[in-house]
């Protein structure tokens, strides 16, 4: 870091605290001419593209994926920061990939996992439209497989 003052490329931190989501502020002091600076430093993090199920590719847009999730949690005893930490907990186990590019069915399938832990009625809501129900009977099969997961013990 060069000193705005002098130019001089080196500094010390005197203090770090974070500034926001992703941000952190820092107080340097010069080692040449001591004045004092602040920065702020923001994690970068590198674009993640959505394969759709017709082999398009799009930025992620964690806009869409709170929009459905929002959508199925209607008239649900859920706060909107529930809802919130679930897009950000999707997003996370996204982005943790490592991959630059997912296809849309592993976030489909990243919802619903956030959404079974969060609420059941919710967790069929997004099924049904994911999935495509078309019959009762599919209904049906994925309340059975609720009940299985349930009585397993897995979330």
């Amino acid at each position: 870091m060069n000193c705005p003052y002098c130019e001089h490329g080196e500094t010390k931190v005197v203090d770090s605290r974070v500034a926001g989501k992703g941000t952190i502020r820092r107080r340097r002091e010069c080692l040449l001419c001591a004045q004092r600076f602040t920065t702020f430093e923001r994690t970068e993090e590198s674009p993640l593209f959505v394969v759709k199920r017709d082999g398009s590719r799009q930025p992620f847009d964690r806009g869409k994926l709170m929009a459905g999730l929002v959508r199925a949690c209607t008239k649900r005893p859920l706060s909107l920061e529930q809802i919130e930490d679930a897009a950000a907990t999707v997003e996370a186990r996204l982005r943790n990939g490592i991959r630059e590019e997912v296809p849309s069915q592993a976030i489909g399938e990243q919802a619903l996992a956030a959404l079974r832990g969060l609420d059941p009625v919710a967790y069929v809501r997004f099924a049904s439209v994911y999935r495509d129900f078309q019959d009762v009977e599919e209904f049906e099969q994925e309340l059975a497989r609720m009940e299985d997961l349930r009585r397993t013990g897995v979330r």
